[in-house]
């Protein structure tokens, strides 16, 4: 099983989630339970620069996250997808409804 790392910072307007590593079937719960948590009372920033692998169970969880925010009127932002996360993304047909940033600075109040 290989490791993912998630590193949490806190901003004005949300959470950010730095994700390190494979984001797959194995060790995708920890990642969802915090996005739920945090979703309800603020944005969410899954910053997937360093994401070396991503199967469609992480982008699974991604798209039911962003579904959850629709649900409490906060966002789920993208930010700065590494290729293999990009092309993860982009296999869902969903690609261009994903809200993409290059920096937290593109985060605006949901």
């Amino acid at each position: 099983m290989d490791q993912l790392t998630v590193l949490e910072k806190t901003g004005p307007n949300y959470r950010l989630l730095e994700l390190a590593g494979v984001f797959d079937a194995y060790n995708l719960t920890e990642v969802s339970e915090k996005v739920y948590n945090y979703i309800k009372e603020t944005n969410v920033v899954l910053d997937m620069d360093k994401i070396i692998s991503m199967d469609s169970a992480g982008t699974g969880v991604v798209l039911a996250c962003i579904n959850d925010g629709l649900e409490f009127g906060t966002k789920v932002f993208i930010m700065n997808p590494s290729d293999a996360a990009h092309h993860a993304l982009e296999r869902t047909g969903f690609y261009d409804t994903f809200f993409i940033i290059h920096s937290v600075t593109e985060v605006s109040d949901a």
